[in-house]
């Protein structure tokens, strides 16, 4: 056989292998309560800063305005 038929069968039963170990995993979507931003507590002194500057406690004001979308199925206009 040539070459490029062994290349072929390789590559073939490569995957075969791969499709026949997979794990598929049913996982649902990360929710907006499950995302871990550090957020300030109401109170909290906010620092202005003018130039460049490190800080220890890093905290979000806000992070945008996110929002689910439902998906529709089907493609029709």
């Amino acid at each position: 056989m040539p070459m490029f038929a062994w290349a072929l069968v390789f590559m073939v039963a490569s995957y075969v292998i791969q499709s026949l170990t997979m794990k598929v995993q049913n996982q649902k979507p990360a929710g907006l309560d499950e995302w871990d931003f550090p957020q300030i507590e109401e109170g909290t002194e906010q620092t202005v800063i003018f130039g460049d500057v490190w800080l220890k406690g890093a905290f979000v004001l806000w992070y945008g305005d996110y929002e689910t979308i439902k998906i529709k199925k089907g493609g029709k206009k």
